[in-house]
């Protein structure tokens, strides 16, 4: 599964000791930018956290795997980015991508309206 968008924020690092050795995952949020944005919290873990180097305005295509597990009688769900492909330096906020229209007309006056 694909999801496009803009990180608008960076999560705090997280890193620890486990069975296998040191591990650390950086959680960020994600906003699509359609007509109506969706925020999606994503995890980027190990090696991966330096190699996407992500910052708060990044356009990015993310290709993401999702896996819920069992603990407790309760099933927790994370959606993990295993592949992140920058689109862009960022772009102007508020902006619609390229391939989109915008969902209203600057131009517009108040007598335009429908209501």
């Amino acid at each position: 599964m694909e999801v496009k968008g803009k990180v608008i924020q960076l999560l705090a690092l997280q890193s620890g000791m486990g069975k296998k050795g040191p591990w650390k995952k950086q959680e960020f949020i994600l906003e699509t930018q359609s007509q109506y944005p969706k925020k999606v919290c994503l995890s980027v873990w190990g090696e991966k956290v330096d190699q996407y180097n992500l910052a708060v305005g990044d356009l990015v295509n993310v290709a993401v795997d999702l896996e819920s597990r069992e603990y407790n009688g309760r099933w927790y769900t994370e959606a993990r980015a295993w592949k992140v492909d920058k689109i862009g330096g960022g772009g102007s906020a508020g902006a619609p991508p390229p391939d989109q229209e915008p969902f209203y007309s600057e131009s517009a006056s108040s007598e335009d309206l429908p209501f």
